[in-house]
């Protein structure tokens, strides 16, 4: 009996694997948690440093790209122990559950607005306390998305399960983005709205991750599989041509769309004066991601999950260039109709990478014959996105310090590097992804002809 409660047909000489709507809904739950955590540190957490406890600039983007590089070098670790991790809950989701109990915890603790002596304490506090809370985020986030590989093999069902996932990925982006200010100012605002804002958020990451965890069922991996050092073995996946032309698009998409995030609510409050039209203009983002979703889907089965992911990754590169450099002139109604038209592209940087890496991981499988490296793609996968939104909110920082970026006193100059870190600093990064991309070559038919050469050994 399939411990996932999935049933097989024959269709020719392939099998088609339909999962059951527990599984499909248990595991997309997981990254309702996920990406809400995401949201809030890439929209929210550099303007809380700078504007609500007053880290200066410099110092808030070294925190965070500190943070975020801490948060990626874990990323190969818990992705290489959880694959040689064997106990009666299976190999990931006891990670999971410990994960999810110190991220209820460090949420509150990094909204929590501190007083101390000096920049330097603030700056050694914050970094500390962003450190833990992406430790355990890791927990959580690396086994998750090693999961999804494990649960079915069939091409499109997969991109169908990233549906669901992505489906509540989006749900917790709204959350996240939507519910910040609104439980900020119903809390009292500053200091305890701000806390308590953060205990909440941390509760939601721990219920939607305990509910995956409950909801599905590991396969059986009792059977030892082949096994190389942790060095060698993350080497020869980076040397791989295949996995690196998703890879590094992935990792510059993400750096540019971290830029997006880190710049947004500055562009409301100083250009166009109006920090509440930030969340409607989120609203519009995200509504537009959320519904175009299925509509990718069944896009991609017809032409292709690399080009759907082009397509829409140079909607979003259109959408944020007019952003920025339009936005100021012909105002914030314009501003909120064109985040809604780039959240049409940015559906598919919520679906088709996700839907993208299964198909590596058995490419790596079928062809090296080395055992099965979840945890390893999975775990890289993140490393490179991390590094990604280290980079960008190091530089959102550094430029909005470079151009004269006071809290206090905003000058032309300031609103300058604002708007370039909207639009055409994000572009270079969307631009290089896409050139990557071209050269992607697992599509349907490469991928059958895998599994026909599987089934012939």
């Amino acid at each position: 009996m399939n411990i996932l409660r999935s049933f097989r047909l024959r269709k020719g000489e392939h099998t088609i694997e339909t999962l059951t709507r527990r599984t499909k809904l248990g595991f997309g739950i997981g990254d309702l948690g996920g990406n809400l955590f995401f949201t809030i540190m890439g929209f929210y957490l550099l303007f809380y440093f700078t504007d609500i406890i007053h880290l200066s600039p410099a110092l808030a983007g070294t925190a965070l790209m500190i943070g975020k590089i801490w948060d990626a070098v874990t990323d190969p670790i818990t992705g290489y122990v959880s694959d040689h991790t064997h106990t009666r809950l299976g190999r990931r989701r006891p990670y999971m559950i410990v994960g999810s109990i110190i991220s209820f915890i460090c949420m509150a603790l990094i909204f929590t607005p501190v007083q101390l002596s000096s920049q330097t304490k603030l700056f050694v506090y914050v970094t500390f306390v962003y450190c833990l809370l992406n430790t355990a985020y890791t927990l959580v986030n690396i086994p998750y998305a090693a999961l999804l590989p494990e649960l079915t093999e069939n091409y499109h069902e997969r991109t169908i399960l990233t549906g669901y996932r992505m489906g509540f990925a989006v749900i917790g982006t709204f959350v996240g983005a939507a519910l910040v200010m609104p439980l900020v100012q119903t809390f009292g605002g500053i200091p305890r709205g701000w806390s308590m804002m953060g205990l909440f958020m941390g509760a939601v990451m721990f219920f939607s991750t305990m509910a995956t965890v409950l909801a599905i069922r590991e396969p059986d991996h009792t059977k030892a599989e082949p096994s190389e050092g942790f060095l060698s073995t993350f080497w020869e996946v980076l040397k791989d041509k295949i996995f690196l032309s998703a890879l590094l698009p992935w990792a510059f998409f993400i750096t540019g769309t971290s830029m997006v995030q880190g710049s947004l609510l500055y562009y409301f409050t100083y250009i166009y004066g109006n920090a509440g039209l930030f969340q409607l203009a989120l609203v519009a983002l995200l509504s537009f991601s959320l519904i175009c979703i299925p509509i990718w889907v069944k896009i991609a089965h017809k032409i292709g999950k690399r080009k759907c992911y082009m397509i829409g990754m140079g909607i979003m590169s259109v959408g944020v260039l007019l952003f920025s450099l339009l936005g100021r002139y012909l105002g914030p109604i314009f501003g909120v109709v064109i985040m809604g038209l780039a959240g049409i592209g940015l559906s598919t940087h919520y679906v088709m990478p996700h839907a993208i890496l299964p198909d590596i991981v058995e490419y790596d499988a079928i062809e090296h014959n080395k055992g099965r490296r979840e945890g390893v793609f999975s775990s890289l996968w993140t490393f490179s996105s991390k590094i990604g939104q280290a980079f960008a909110l190091a530089l959102n920082g550094w430029v909005l310090a470079l151009f004269g970026y006071h809290s206090d006193r905003i000058t032309q100059s300031a609103t300058n590097g604002i708007v370039l870190l909207c639009g055409p600093f994000p572009l270079i990064w969307y631009i290089a992804g896409i050139l990557i991309l071209r050269f992607y070559p697992i599509d349907q038919a490469y991928y059958e002809a895998l599994l026909a050469k599987r089934g012939q050994r």
